[in-house]
């Protein structure tokens, strides 16, 4: 074993902050939003778009439109009843299309299901499609050209430069295939990059022998979407864990009956850890910096 992987195994739990970790990055664009501006170019602006009354969404959709404001963005937020149809949808998104002061669209998932996700990602404007999802977008990134990272495995990207760890020669095990987190967090943490560099295997839920195979990560990504899913025995000394989930479930101590928890059995595996991130506090508020930062460099490729 490498001498970095014998200091991280030895070294004490240390929680990766997606709160401050995010203050650091906002800051960071915010800075490089107003020089981009003083020197002649467009504001960034993020198109917002919102079906229905689902109230993780309307808090996600939120979020984002206050963080525009926080960082000198413009941002427009387009709300429609969940009986919008499809072809009046895809209208809307290619108004948007054509709209010279739009450098950025997201359509908030989930959608009704009478609406094709698939058929709302691709008629996104490739150049607008700063969540990342366009196949155009997960092609170039396939193949190592210069695209817009899918949001939330581009925060987590960002969250392990902030701490500086070095995923060079690590095993990665990403749990949960999905082609917004999973597949390509796998592309990203194989390229010859860092963070990067690292062997990658992805499981997901019909995976034989799971519980082996964590045991040899270096790096934990769960994304499957199942409360406390990962254990303490998945989970060897000195591993870093990147916790995707956000699950809400029953519990009568608090006010309103119910909490978020991830899809790793945080309060069980942290002490096994060198790095671990929270729910909440941990992915979800970097993946908004992933946007954020896509966002603004559309606006310096429409400048």
């Amino acid at each position: 074993m490498c001498n970095k992987l014998i200091a991280y195994i030895f070294a004490p739990m240390q929680l990766l902050d997606g709160k401050a970790t995010a203050a650091h990055i906002k800051e960071q664009i915010k800075k490089d939003t107003a020089e981009h501006i003083a020197n002649g170019g467009k504001q960034p602006h993020l198109a917002a778009i919102i079906v229905g009354n689902n109230p993780a969404s309307e808090a996600y959709v939120g979020s984002k439109i206050r963080t525009c404001e926080e960082l000198g963005f413009g941002s427009t937020l387009l709300r429609f009843e969940e009986s919008i149809t499809e072809d009046e949808l895809l209208a809307e998104i290619r108004t948007l299309n054509d709209n010279a002061d739009v450098d950025g669209i997201l359509v908030q998932l989930p959608l009704p299901k009478h609406i094709s996700d698939d058929s709302v990602i691709n008629t996104i404007d490739p150049g607008k499609d700063v969540d990342g999802f366009h196949p155009v977008s997960q092609g170039k990134m396939l193949l190592g050209q210069k695209s817009y990272l899918p949001a939330t495995p581009y925060g987590m990207l960002l969250m392990l430069e902030h701490y500086k760890i070095d995923t060079t020669g690590m095993h990665c095990v990403v749990i949960g295939r999905s082609n917004i987190v999973g597949t390509p967090m796998t592309v990203l943490m194989s390229r010859n990059a860092n963070p990067g560099n690292a062997t990658v295997t992805i499981c997901h839920s019909r995976t034989k022998n799971l519980k082996e195979i964590c045991l040899q990560a270096d790096i934990i990504v769960a994304a499957i979407g199942r409360p406390k899913f990962v254990t303490e025995d998945m989970v060897k000394d000195g591993a870093i864990i990147l916790d995707v989930g956000i699950n809400r479930i029953d519990d009568a101590t608090r006010k309103s009956g119910t909490r978020l928890v991830g899809d790793v059995d945080f309060d069980n595996v942290k002490d096994k850890c060198n790095f671990i991130t929270p729910v909440p506090g941990g992915v979800g508020l970097m993946t908004i910096c992933g946007l954020m930062m896509n966002t603004l460099e559309a606006a310096k490729q429409h400048s």
